[in-house]
């Protein structure tokens, strides 16, 4: 279905209910769907655009950035003025 000949379906709030699943089905096929309270259109049901593929959550161990560095020093004890000013000593 190309942009310029498809149709685009109303339907009233009551048949999106009833009838989403089919509506999502059509729409996952290209076409689009306005749906209306009374006369007043108030939404549009319309695809989805895919943006490449879709990043899941990566596998276990696998790095997905630099590991962090840590100072030797970082969990050396706290000595004198460290101990005072964390209120250790």
């Amino acid at each position: 279905m190309n942009k310029s000949t498809k149709s685009i379906k109303t339907i009233t709030t009551h048949e999106a209910k009833t009838h989403l699943s089919r509506l999502l089905v059509e729409v996952g096929q290209g076409g689009e769907v306005v749906i209306a309270r009374g006369r007043e259109p108030v939404a549009r049901l319309v695809p989805v655009r895919r943006r490449g593929k879709a990043v899941g959550r990566p596998k276990v161990g696998v790095l997905t950035s630099e590991p962090v560095k840590v100072a030797a020093d970082a969990f050396a004890p706290l000595e004198g003025a460290d101990l005072a000013a964390w209120g250790l000593e």
